[in-house]
Formats: C-alpha cells, structure tokens, sequence
C-alpha cells in the first residue's frame, strides 16, 4: 500500500470495524442522520480550529508521506477532518450497539417505546 494512503487505510479499517453494527445490531445511527450531524458536528469544529491554530503556532504538524496531501483552510489535512468524523460514527455506533444488546436507555427515547 502506498504510505500516503495510511491515515485514511486506518480509518477505513475504523469504520469496517463498527458499520456492521448499523445492519447487524440494527441500531438505527445512520437512520437518524440530523441527530448524527448535531453529535458530530461540535466534534469537528472544536477539533478543526484546535488543529489549525496548533499548526499555525508550530504545535502540531503531520506527517506528509502518510496523507493524502489535500488541505483544508488552516492547513489541516482533509484526512485529520475525517478522522474527526470517524472516530465519533464509531463511538456512536459502538454505544448504540451496547444499549441495543443490553437494553439501555439514553433517556430520550420515545414514550411506549420500551428504550429501544
């Protein structure tokens, strides 16, 4: 694999990890996709403007045979972006998928629905 294909191959191998949860466990996250973007969102405007103004002070770089080379504003590589969205799909994924084998109620669930 060519090394500038790493990033993104890892979080690739992220979202095979858990999307199967979505079908197998039937736990509904992308079918609600206002309530995934409303999770995500804070997620990736926090974490983007923290990665920029760490480039730009010099803090924080990235390794440039590792990435795809495409940057967004900032010069906050689009791989560091979807990996502000894939580790979050990932970790929602994962919790549904819990609350669905173990009955666990989020407290927003709808009256009558018996927390699922």
């Amino acid at each position: 694999m060519p090394t500038h294909l790493a990033y993104v191959a890892v979080l690739g191998f992220v979202l095979l990890g858990c999307l199967w949860l979505e079908v197998g466990l039937r736990t509904r996250v992308l079918a609600r996709p206002r309530r995934l973007a409303l999770t995500i969102a804070p997620v990736v405007a926090v974490f983007f403007a923290w990665d920029a103004y760490a480039v730009s002070q010099g803090h924080w770089w990235f390794d440039t045979e590792r990435i795809l080379g495409l940057y967004a504003p900032g010069s906050v590589p689009v791989d560091e972006i979807l990996f502000f969205i894939t580790i979050p799909l990932a970790s929602v994924l994962t919790l549904e998928a819990v609350r669905s084998v173990r009955g666990w109620p989020a407290g927003d669930e709808a009256p009558g629905s018996g927390g699922r």
